[in-house]
């Protein structure tokens, strides 16, 4: 075999399927879930196993971070990680290069203030313009030397193994991972600390919870105080095998494919067992062809683009509010979708302000409309245009080997189901 015919294609069309997608797909393991877990166990004295792991290039990333700190992760199969560590994370030969890992990022920016010696966190171009200011804020208020050039990585934290104590206030309106950064650090305080938010919400309250639920199920004490506070007891982590939930943002693109086709695919799990905060776009998924005028996507935001997709089938328009930290993703996504809906048909959608409108049209089904789509990097760009491509014809996606940062295998997914990639 050649090295060309291992070559990751440039493109891939995909052909509108002439049948209902039915079939089985085991959707991967959360990606939110698996971050959360990898670290904590990495803070864990003794040995975790986590099963149900997503491996991805997202969570490959952290875990050869937690590596550079002298934490031992194995990988005895596809889906589970068993991380072995004395409980402390060890100053790195060099910067920790977390690509445009979101929240192996924010999470280790907090966690690594107990190493004791400087660290630097760093990531690829994309990463290089998202925010963290709010975060370092919050860390200097606890004592922590923690600075940044631009408001944005990279970062240096000159770590003393401490992690304070007190009251902590952080904004959490840009991102709720600035909050589970510092919550899952807190457990090594000098004291208790309590984690106050500023503002008027919380982004994605809901993956603050899960935050909370694996804390606890590593040994850590947390409790709300009130809406806006925790707090959260110096108890450390201890070790445990933890189960990790299959991906809710992944099982999105499944249950639009399924709406669009009228098919039946089963992820071998029940949408109500689903605790992730995307699993709420289910609700509104199965209203399609009549999606709801208004859509709040404030607390189920990588499920956006599924919807927004989905709703330029629907039978009338749709407006998309409070997705404005869209702005700040691995791109502008508000941007991207309006941009690649358009490229697909002018007028099919339009910004206003935060707001995505789009306008919706059944008739669209059925068409022949060559577009090529540009995906910006980000793989859930690509992965919920594909879902256009079940119902128009022509609809090429560039640069798809970029879903491999959540779902490496969504093409061979949707190739399982039926669907031709050209």
């Amino acid at each position: 075999m050649t090295a060309a015919s291992h070559a990751k294609p440039e493109a891939l069309t995909i052909v509108p399927p002439l049948h209902a997608l039915v079939g089985r797909v085991t959707p991967p393991g959360s990606k939110s879930i698996t971050n959360r877990a990898l670290l904590l166990a990495a803070l864990a004295k003794g040995t975790s196993r986590l099963s149900g792991a997503l491996k991805s290039k997202d969570t490959a990333l952290m875990a050869q971070a937690l590596i550079q700190m002298g934490v031992s992760v194995a990988e005895p199969d596809a889906t589970t990680f068993v991380v072995s560590s004395d409980g402390t994370l060890k100053a790195p030969a060099g910067p920790l290069l977390l690509g445009n890992a979101g929240t192996a990022t924010r999470f280790l920016t907090a966690a690594v203030a107990l190493v004791r010696g400087r660290v630097v966190v760093d990531g690829e171009e994309a990463m290089r313009k998202r925010p963290i200011e709010p975060l370092l804020s919050a860390l200097r208020s606890l004592g922590i030397d923690a600075t940044s050039q631009t408001g944005c990585p990279p970062v240096v934290i000159n770590g003393t193994g401490s992690f304070g104590k007190g009251r902590v206030e952080i904004d959490g309106g840009l991102s709720s991972q600035y909050v589970s950064a510092l919550l899952m650090a807190a457990p090594f305080g000098d004291g208790p600390i309590e984690v106050s938010l500023t503002g008027k919400d919380l982004d994605a309250r809901g993956y603050v919870n899960l935050t909370l639920a694996a804390m606890r199920a590593f040994g850590a004490r947390a409790a709300q105080v009130d809406e806006m506070t925790w707090r959260v007891e110096p108890t450390g982590y201890r070790a445990t095998d933890f189960v990790i939930e299959p991906d809710a943002s992944a099982a999105t693109y499944l249950w639009a494919a399924e709406a669009l086709t009228g098919g039946r695919i089963d992820l071998g799990v029940p949408m109500a067992a689903f605790t992730q905060p995307d699993a709420e776009a289910a609700k509104f998924i199965s209203m399609f062809p009549h999606l709801p005028a208004v859509i709040d996507g404030s607390q189920m935001q990588d499920a956006v683009p599924t919807l927004a997709v989905l709703a330029a089938f629907n039978a009338t328009p749709v407006r998309f509010v409070g997705i404005a930290n869209l702005r700040v993703k691995e791109c502008d996504r508000i941007a991207a979708l309006s941009t690649e809906l358009n490229r697909i048909r002018p007028g099919l959608a339009r910004e206003e302000g935060n707001d995505l409108v789009v306008t919706g049209d059944p008739a669209l089904a059925g068409q022949v409309l060559p577009t090529r789509i540009e995906t910006y990097e980000d793989h859930r760009i690509a992965m919920s245009f594909a879902l256009a491509g079940l119902r128009i014809g022509g609809i090429t996606i560039l640069d798809p080997a970029c879903v491999g940062k959540t779902y490496p295998g969504y093409w061979e997914a949707l190739r399982g189901l039926g669907v031709e990639l050209r």
